[in-house]
């Protein structure tokens, strides 16, 4: 044996070596080795320090439900933190940290708070920190921040790709021991689509270091025929490096591939992780079981391990955790481990059995390798200065009274199994205590699945063969299909009774501090002070020690603090309970979460039609919602605010043509669509004839305002409903909602026609001219077109839809086409208008014009405003009811001083900007008089007035027209004296647009 390294065994590929450095320091693995085994291997027993007390940490486990070995890997923008040790692949050059510690992992200066214990019990964050408002809290809160966590992160950003997919299935099976392989394999034999996830590299689970033999076979080796044959069939897609991390609703289920985490940065275009989002008909959950710790002083020493991961480190890894190894077993299982680690070469000296008797057959086997057994007797306590040194031993029965120290560099502990509840928990009904088994087991499932192998609390080998073939036959079943006759595995497997654990969790020795949760550093003395506190449901018990929290989520935890409460009330541990366990089981990286939908792809840019046009013409494109969209088209020497003052004067005085693809268009459709549109919108359209369209308004749920457009009929069940640019999505989803969950029995269907239509808005007193000239089909007189008409014909050979509709007060027309006609329809358009004059416009000039006219938009459209305070209340039906009606006319939302659309006049000529307050006084003495009146929502240069307007939200708005007040604007220095108006600055008889 070199170093801890085993001659002989494992998994690893041994002709192969590699190094990666830990704090600087040299680490020679193999592949196959996780970061933690080669720390093993080499002698490395201090990894980590504890988040509170900042105590010396090693190894506890070899999976998931490693608490303490929590490093940082990588530099750089792919640094990463609180990565478990025993999960991550070694890999060559790899750089590994300890992480919360300073100056260094052997000399951590917080190891302090050690001294500070009896004031940092549970609960000590809410006593302490309750009122920040005091003067100590500027000195201790950055020391408090910089102590506070345990890794720290990159802040650099991550260089790597990570992607989404989505998979279907019939039968997902999660976790691949011999309980999932058996279920998998029949459902498979089934002709039905499986998925097998498995977190490890290699599925079989357990099987790959048992040394049980399954017809005839090594178990590994049948693990890896059964593996083979699932992956020859087509029906069937195994998922290594793959956990499943939650289960949501409707069979949908969340899971991480971890495809390039095994090395050291990804290949080409790999991403280095992948989230699955897998639906399936039938789930069978074969995740396995936990063994438990126990709880006794001097358990958190490095040294202190699970026996089952000793067992693991050594057949799997080749690696022996210890030279001189005691075990302490409350059961049967802990035998098994140390003669394992005894055929494997581990120098175990001594088996501790808390129980009154030891299994005579398990007994003899383990005093044939040269292992004492010591029964009725329990571990008092662990000891050692930088790890485990020597062992005290106790009678069962008189814990406090050492009868005898044994010298050993490892502490083994095998305090029973918790099978792993977490999936089963999230789509099912509480855990329920099983007596037999001294553990939690899924309760009763609120979806479809199927728990199998010990999982299900079936923790011996044939109790888990056979428990996945029972649930593989469900799985069919449940399916539809027939399953078909599987002969059951011939298994040897001398393991004694796996449930044959005595119920004890905690050895009260009181030799010092005992450790229920060794990551977040609770003892078993917090949870007695949260009974006596009164935090006695397992809920605030979490809560208030911090117990299971961070990345440990109960796995080694929980059990031992539900028996010291239960204790403490006098209650089972049934009666007590357990927390409801919640996704992720393990952390998940928001790069997977994310996918590539980050900076541009976290919102695409979307271009209308017309993009290419604009771009050659000289247009200052802006972002507006998720769209590219013109602001103005300059010409030589123009800046956007002479353009766009250009362009709203040749609109006033000629014609313009402006790109409204962007607005949101929604296909309303079905025999009871008007009756739909009538609850959305405050005021009627089932009554709106066919060819006709109707500016709407609609409210939420509070009666505030929601979004504004025109919705037209199209047909006697179809409408075609547009809604403001930013607000599409938004609108979409508020329709599917109230259809979903308040009126299903309604035959409607809604669906987005946004990128179908390009749209373009002819506005001016020359637009009906244009478009007589340019369109074939329509009379677009105003007899035979009045406004709000929607007729249909061809421009340039496309077929149009054209509605006489205006938002700037001038003859205006909105022209539909299907996207792929706009830019022809365009064109031609712009083309019978040259003799007109006409100009492209873009937002800023249709921000001006819509200004003018007191048309309110997004900035007054901003959540907090209602009909009342835009004064459209007669807009609002009276005869029927709408979302929103029970709500907008409480008192407080009609209160007449409530802030109200007014409009804004300049009285010094200079800008009146968006977010200035209305105050009563004059800058004086250079001090701003600031009791704010209201506030701008929007403002322009008027080609009208010659001059700058604003629209604008003021307290009792309507009764002040007349009234002189000023727009403060401190940010950027500007204090401008205004005028109240009404809001419509132009053509409020509507005269113009009506001609």
């Amino acid at each position: 044996m070199s170093g801890y390294r085993l001659a002989q065994g494992g998994l690893i590929d041994r002709s192969r070596a590699f190094t990666f450095t830990f704090d600087g320091q040299r680490i020679v693995a193999h592949p196959g080795d996780t970061i933690a085994s080669a720390l093993i291997a080499r002698g490395t027993r201090l990894v980590a320090r504890s988040f509170k007390y900042h105590r010396p940490r090693g190894i506890l486990a070899a999976g998931a439900e490693e608490p303490s070995a929590l490093v940082t890997v990588r530099s750089g923008g792919r640094r990463e933190p609180n990565v478990q040790a025993t999960m991550a692949e070694a890999v060559d050059g790899l750089v590994v940290e300890s992480q919360n510690r300073w100056p260094s992992l052997n000399y951590d200066v917080l190891a302090v708070n050690q001294l500070a214990a009896p004031v940092l019990s549970a609960g000590f964050y809410y006593k302490t920190f309750m009122a920040p408002g005091q003067k100590a809290w500027m000195r201790y809160e950055r020391a408090i921040r910089r102590a506070a966590g345990l890794g720290i992160a990159s802040g650099e950003p991550d260089p790597d790709r990570y992607e989404k997919r989505a998979a279907h299935c019939d039968v997902l099976v999660v976790g691949s021991g011999a309980a999932g392989l058996v279920a998998a394999t029949s459902a498979a034999a089934a002709g039905l689509s499986v998925v097998v996830a498995e977190s490890d590299p290699r599925l079989g689970g357990a099987l790959n270091w048992s040394g049980a033999t399954i017809d005839g076979l090594p178990a590994a080796e049948w693990a890896a025929l059964r593996t083979g044959a699932l992956a020859g069939r087509e029906n069937v897609v195994l998922m290594p490096r793959t956990t499943v991390y939650g289960y949501f609703d409707d069979q949908q289920l969340g899971a991480v591939e971890r495809v390039a985490d095994h090395k050291l940065a990804p290949e080409g275009h790999e991403p280095r992780q992948r989230h699955w989002t897998i639906r399936a008909r039938h789930v069978v959950l074969a995740t396995g079981a936990f063994e438990r710790t126990l709880v006794f002083p001097g358990n958190d020493l490095p040294g202190v391990m699970l026996a089952s991961a000793a067992e693991r480190y050594a057949l799997a890894f080749g690696v022996a955790v210890g030279r001189s190894v005691v075990l302490f077993t409350t059961g049967d299982s802990g035998y098994r481990a140390a003669c394992n680690l005894a055929v494997a070469g581990v120098a175990v000296s001594t088996i501790v059995d808390a129980r009154d008797t030891a299994p005579e057959a398990l007994a003899a086997e383990a005093r044939a390798h040269g292992i004492t057994v010591r029964a009725g007797m329990v571990v008092a306590k662990a000891m050692g200065r930088a790890g485990v040194a020597r062992v005290a031993l106790a009678d069962t029965e008189q814990p406090g009274h050492i009868v005898e120290w044994i010298p050993a560099d490892a502490l083994l502990v095998a305090g029973g199994w918790s099978p792993v509840v977490h999936l089963a928990s999230q789509s099912g009904g509480p855990p329920r205590w099983d007596e037999r088994i001294k553990a939690f087991v899924p309760g009763v499932p609120r979806g479809a699945w199927t728990a199998a192998g010990a999982c299900n609390g079936a923790l011996s080998l044939a109790e888990a063969v056979s428990s996945g073939s029972e649930a593989g036959s469900t799985a069919v079943a449940a399916c539809g299909a027939t399953a078909r006759a599987m002969p059951c595995p011939s298994i040897v497997h001398d393991e004694g009774d796996p449930a044959a654990t005595l119920a004890l969790f905690e050895i009260e020795s009181g030799y010092g501090k005992a450790f229920v949760d060794l990551q977040n550093d609770v003892t078993a003395d917090d949870v007695r002070q949260a009974h006596v506190e009164g935090y006695v449901s397992v809920e605030h018990l979490k809560r208030y020690t911090t117990l299971g929290m961070a990345t440990d989520q109960g796995k080694t935890s929980n059990v031992p603090a539900l028996a010291i409460m239960a204790k403490a009330r006098g209650l089972t541990i049934g009666e007590v309970g357990t927390t409801r366990f919640r996704p992720p089981f393990t952390g998940v990286a928001l790069g997977a979460l994310a996918g590539r939908e980050i900076g541009a792809h976290f919102k695409p840019v979307r271009r209308t039609a017309l993009d290419d046009w604009h771009l050659a013409n000289g247009a200052a494109m802006g972002n507006y919602g998720l769209w590219q969209r013109p602001r103005a088209y300059l010409r030589v020497g123009e800046d956007i605010s002479a353009a766009y003052k250009r362009e709203a004067k040749a609109v006033r005085g000629g014609v313009g043509l402006v790109d409204v693809s962007t607005l949101g268009k929604i296909v309303v459709a079905g025999p009871d669509a008007g009756t739909f549109l009538d609850r959305v919108y405050a005021n009627t359209f089932s009554t709106l004839a066919v060819g006709r369209a109707r500016y709407g308004i609609m409210l939420r749920e509070d009666g505030f305002v929601f979004d504004d457009g025109t919705t037209w009929r199209l047909a006697e069940d179809r409408y075609l409903m547009t809604t403001t640019t930013a607000n599409a999505a938004a609108v979409l989803q508020h329709l599917e909602l109230w259809l979903a969950t308040a009126w299903p029995d309604l035959r409607v269907r809604v669906a987005s026609a946004t990128d179908q239509w390009g749209a373009m808005a002819v506005a001016g007193p020359q637009a009906r001219a244009v478009l007589a000239k340019a369109a074939s089909g329509i009379d677009w007189s105003h007899a035979a077109m009045p406004p709000m008409a929607i007729r249909h014909g061809e421009i340039a050979g496309a077929p149009v839809m054209a509605c006489r509709l205006s938002f700037s007060g001038e003859v205006a027309y909105e022209i539909f086409t299907g996207s792929g006609h706009a830019l022809a329809v365009w064109e031609a358009l712009m083309q019978a208008g040259a003799s007109a004059g006409i100009v492209a416009y873009g937002v800023e000039a249709m921000g001006a014009l819509r200004i003018e006219k007191g048309h309110p938009a997004g900035a007054e459209l901003d959540g907090r405003t209602t009909l009342h305070d835009l004064g459209l209340d007669g807009m609002a039906s009276k005869k029927k009811q709408y979302i929103g009606k029970a709500l907008m006319s409480r008192p407080v939302l009609t209160d007449p001083s409530r802030k109200r659309l007014v409009g804004l006049v300049s009285l010094d000529g200079t800008p009146v900007r968006g977010g200035a307050h209305i105050v009563a006084g004059p800058a004086m003495n250079g001090q701003l008089q600031w009791q704010s009146q209201g506030h701008v929502t929007s403002w322009t240069w008027s080609p009208v007035r010659e001059g700058y307007i604003a629209l604008a939200l003021v307290e009792r708005g309507p009764e002040r027209h007349g009234e002189r007040l000023y727009a403060a604007d401190p940010v950027r220095g500007a204090h401008t004296p205004v005028e109240i108006t009404s809001p419509i600055f132009y053509d409020p008889q509507g005269v113009r647009q009506n001609a």
